[in-house]
């Protein structure tokens, strides 16, 4: 289709023409490999003559393709661009509905982006690709609130960026299955234990851990997460102490004890050093 001359060559302005024409290769590099689209392809797209195409983009589709990645990750960047208020897990619910979302739209795009070897992919795609990484992991950190953090933490925001990009992967290879919501939640789930598990080695992700804690309702989806896997654990006594599992109370050495002023527990008080009734 070229469309009529008047729709074809209707006068727009440079930013604006540019603008038309990125957007319609953007639509169709969504839903088709690059190597797939043809510059004619998208002047038809745009209603526009190939020539004109070439006007805007001298360098054919290679610089057609980079002008599209950028559009599209400016468009990501900002899926992880949250309000840095409430629980953490509702941020992060957010900002991972807005990139499953965008995964969905341009899922053939996405794929091929992310799994490389396609013949308009050059450094600068590749370099963008990953600036939309470290814009991700930087919004990250600044919901957990670490002006300066430590590599072990570093690295466990990174590694669940990677592990995001690699369930979009398979959630597309999957035809989408779980439902997006499922993904959604089970991706928290994931951010949520990395946390934990860091938290574990780490005395900065520690602080972390015990400042994003206090802001989770109790019927919220890290409660919900707790009260799974609390159970799991206990199913492997063995490997947890007693009084970490659900329902388990101190151990008597733990509990205060009332002593008399000598510091003897006075005879026939109980293990606390009240008087038995």
């Amino acid at each position: 289709m070229t469309g009529s001359p008047t729709a074809s060559y209707r006068r727009l302005g440079v930013a604006e023409r540019r603008a038309q024409l990125i957007g319609a290769a953007l639509a169709l590099f969504a839903h088709r490999p690059p190597e797939e689209v043809s510059l004619d392809d998208v002047a038809a797209a745009a209603d526009v003559s190939r020539p004109l195409v070439y006007r805007y983009f001298p360098g054919g589709k290679p610089q057609l393709y980079e002008a599209a990645l950028r559009s599209a990750a400016d468009d990501l960047q900002l899926c992880f661009a949250e309000p840095q208020s409430g629980p953490l897990s509702g941020r992060l619910t957010a900002a991972l509905d807005r990139y499953l979302a965008f995964v969905d739209e341009h899922d053939t795009g996405f794929a091929a982006l992310l799994q490389g070897g396609s013949v308009v992919e050059t450094s600068r795609t590749g370099a963008i690709v990953d600036e939309v990484r470290r814009a991700a992991a930087a919004h990250i950190l600044a919901h957990l609130q670490v002006p300066e953090p430590g590599i072990r933490l570093r690295m466990m925001v990174r590694t669940w960026i990677t592990a995001v990009e690699g369930a979009s992967l398979i959630w597309l290879d999957e035809r989408k299955n779980p439902p997006p919501g499922e993904l959604r939640d089970w991706l928290v789930d994931h951010f949520v234990s990395l946390l934990v598990t860091t938290a574990a080695g780490d005395e900065q992700a520690a602080r972390v851990v015990r400042a994003v804690l206090a802001q989770e309702p109790g019927d919220g989806p890290v409660a919900r997460l707790a009260g799974r896997v609390l159970p799991v654990l206990a199913q492997a006594e063995h490997l947890v102490p007693k009084e970490a599992l659900p329902g388990a109370g101190p151990p008597d050495e733990a509990l205060p004890q009332r002593k008399d002023p000598e510091g003897v527990i006075p005879e026939g008080a109980g293990p606390d050093g009240d008087w038995s009734p």
